[in-house]
């Protein structure tokens, strides 16, 4: 505009100078004095020298892209997303050379070069005015700039207005500010932009992984508008912190390219896994922790996925850590290896505990376990308790040391990682909780498989199969006898109270389970279901089949407690002579508490529900002894109720249906289970045998939730 106006200029005057010869005289105005006196422009314009960016102390915005992770994450990171050695989002630049970004070209320069410095400091701007703009509307520009009209001239503030209009994004360096002086002193200011490449398309590639279509909606919005670093930086972001949330934490945008016809193309590059490499394992073999990892080579590296491997690695307790170390491949450029790094912890144990329980009275244990069994993950362990007998009196339980023998074996990979193994021989030798005043042997063979179900990480199914052989002898003939004479019931039914046998026990089951913790849940469901067929080879008659289970619902209070509810039942599906050995029982630290062993009644079938709140001990976290933390103060109310009563329930007018309420501790001891002590009262009448004044339960490591 400026070298215009002079051309114009010059040519007025060259029209002077042809008139003036031809008529003999000298010219009336110089030619530098003209165009302010050009008679019908309504105001004169002084020309200044413009204003250009000052890129000095301009940052220059380059696009930022990701550099995947390329060292080994410590443990704070452990499973973290972060990434290492991103290229900084801007970086300095130069301050221009001469010609460089807008400067004027030598011919302007002949026409600037005479024009009068003007100090326009302090003067009015009269009106501002934008050149270049094609899809950026001024709109924009003005809500950025702090230069109105009206507002006075200043050199500084205008240059920060250069540097607010480049921080948009979607202008060049390229840029100046041409004031024009007024003929009233005030000063016009014309913006002159130029505006980046206009973007007329985006695409992805190289993602495998996630759709196309999950990731345009990122790069959309940059369509129909000049190129903006920025917001390509923005986008970028976008991409790559969606690719982290999804666990693919060595993904990320690793160029963007811009074609002459607007197009930008975002090229990513998702984390190829090249090898696996396994660590630290001395006695274990290498297939025990593989088979647990279910990432592979190939396939692109997620941290979610593999940190369920590590948690299946670690499940096998048989390593103190399980960690893993990410770094680039020696043989495939933008591929990483994946060290997995354990720890072994010791390979046998031995055990010695005791405790007190209803059933087995003031008892000691002990274990001896080998944990990784030839290196293979496999877990062989012997174990005996030797017991004082009932605690607490009990006049239909006989009270006789009591000793259980019990060898395990534990395969966890059987035919597959969804499946386990666990088989059993076992001896058990103890005064009956079902049939009164009897003492019960119960020899046996049990092996029993697990499966998850693939899909369902919650979800598994169960069969067991097993062979036991079950004796019932007469613990005190002169009380019993005397039990059936008080309710004249005939002795001669004594023998079929005794009934045993060898039976095979067929036995599915399915459980499901969204507990947040196994030892102190606070919130989720556990549900279990199981039918047992116990075919008898002594006796084809004392066949049946029963079913029963459970579900638990845990609601978080406040930070560390919780309460539950608890519905469970089962019943007889088949079978008119089932012995009742094999009956359903109520009463006792694990079914209704407040109650002796079986105090509530034996029958054919039971419904019984709890609702329960635990709450850590008072002032207990003022402690630093770990122990004490798992401790939990509950307050419960149980109700249940026995169906068909056999003739036990009979000779002791058990009341078949109690509600009662009351208070205890549990604590969750590692390798022991639940270990807990409650006092609960009768709210209902407990029968003649019943305690109305409540009663103590000592329970060790949760008892059977079916209810025989």
């Amino acid at each position: 505009m400026e070298v215009k106006n002079k051309r114009r200029e010059f040519r007025h005057e060259a029209v002077i100078l042809v008139l003036a010869a031809f008529l003999g005289c000298s010219p009336v105005y110089s030619a530098t004095d003209f165009s302010y006196l050009e008679i019908g422009a309504p105001k004169t314009i002084k020309l200044i020298n413009p204003l250009y960016l000052d890129t000095s102390r301009t940052i220059k915005p380059v696009i930022k892209t990701i550099t995947p992770y390329n060292g080994e994450l410590n443990e704070s990171e452990y499973f973290s997303s972060t990434t290492e050695n991103d290229v900084p989002a801007v970086q300095e630049v130069q301050p221009p050379e001469q010609n460089d970004f807008f400067a004027p070209p030598a011919e302007e320069a002949v026409y600037t070069a005479g024009v009068d410095e003007v100090d326009l400091e302090g003067k009015i701007v009269n009106q501002i005015t934008f050149e270049g703009l094609k899809t950026i509307s001024p709109e924009v520009i003005k809500s950025q700039i702090k230069t109105i009209a009206g507002s006075l001239f200043n050199e500084e503030l205008l240059q920060q207005d250069l540097q607010r209009i480049y921080a948009i994004g979607f202008f060049t360096d390229k840029m100046a500010i041409e004031p024009e002086l007024n003929d009233d002193g005030t000063v016009n200011l014309k913006f002159i932009l130029q505006e980046n490449i206009k973007v007329t398309g985006v695409s992805v590639v190289g993602n495998t992984v996630i759709s196309t279509m999950e990731l345009l909606p990122f790069v959309t919005p940059l369509k129909n508008y000049p190129q903006n670093i920025a917001n390509i930086n923005e986008a970028i972001d976008k991409i790559n912190n969606y690719y982290h949330t999804k666990g693919y934490i060595l993904a990320g945008v690793n160029s963007v390219d811009d074609s002459d016809d607007g197009n930008l193309i975002f090229s990513i590059t998702e984390g190829v896994i090249d090898k696996i490499f396994i660590e630290g394992n001395e006695k274990t073999k290498d297939y025990v922790i593989t088979r647990n990892i279910l990432t592979q080579p190939g396939t692109v590296y997620n941290e979610n996925y593999l940190k369920e491997d590590l948690s299946r690695v670690y499940s096998t307790k048989i390593f103190k850590e399980v960690n893993r170390e990410i770094y680039p491949s020696e043989t495939t450029d933008g591929e990483y290896n994946v060290k997995v790094v354990v720890e072994e912890d010791s390979p046998n144990s031995l055990a010695l505990g005791g405790g007190i329980d209803n059933g087995l009275g003031a008892f000691g244990s002990v274990s001896y376990s080998e944990n990784n069994f030839l290196g293979r993950g496999q877990k062989l362990t012997l174990s005996g308790i030797l017991g004082s007998g009932i605690l607490l009196s009990d006049a239909s339980i006989k009270n006789r040391m009591n000793y259980q023998l019990e060898l395990s074996f534990f395969e966890p990979y059987f035919l597959n990682a969804d499946n386990s193994l666990t088989s059993k021989l076992y001896y058990r030798d103890l005064g009956s909780w079902q049939v009164p005043l009897a003492i019960e042997r119960r020899v046996g063979i049990n092996a029993a498989v697990e499966h998850k179900v693939r899909g369902y990480n919650n979800l598994s199914t169960n069969f067991s199969a097993g062979i036991e052989h079950i004796s019932l002898s007469e613990g005190d003939f002169d009380k019993i006898s005397h039990m059936y004479a008080l309710r004249n019931l005939n002795i001669a039914d004594r023998a079929k109270q005794l009934t045993g046998g060898f039976f095979v026990n067929l036995s599915p089951g399915v459980k499901y389970s969204t507990l947040d913790s196994e030892e102190i849940p606070r919130s989720g469901v556990i549900a279990n279901a199981r039918f047992i067929e116990a075919i008898s080879l002594s006796d084809f008659k004392n066949t049946n089949g029963r079913i029963a289970g459970g579900v638990t619902k845990y609601f978080p209070v406040r930070k560390k407690s919780s309460f539950s509810l608890t519905a469970r039942g089962g019943v007889t599906v088949h079978g008119d002579d089932v012995p009742e050995v094999m009956a359903f029982r109520l009463g006792g630290p694990y079914s209704v508490r407040g109650f002796r062993m079986s105090g509530v009644g034996t029958g054919d079938a039971f419904l019984m529900g709890s609702a329960e709140l635990a709450t850590p001990l008072p002032l207990v976290d003022r402690l630093k002894w770990d122990f004490l933390q798992r401790i939990r103060l509950t307050f419960f109310v149980d109700a249940g109720k026995v169906f068909d009563p056999t003739i036990s329930s009979v000779l002791y007018d058990r009341p078949m249906s109690a509600i009662t309420a009351g208070i205890g501790l549990r604590v969750y001891i590692p390798g022991v289970g639940p270990v807990s002590v409650d006092y609960g009262i009768p709210i209902t009448n407990p029968g003649d045998y019943g305690s109305k004044g409540g009663y103590f339960t000592f329970g060790t490591g949760g008892g059977n939730m079916y209810g025989y």
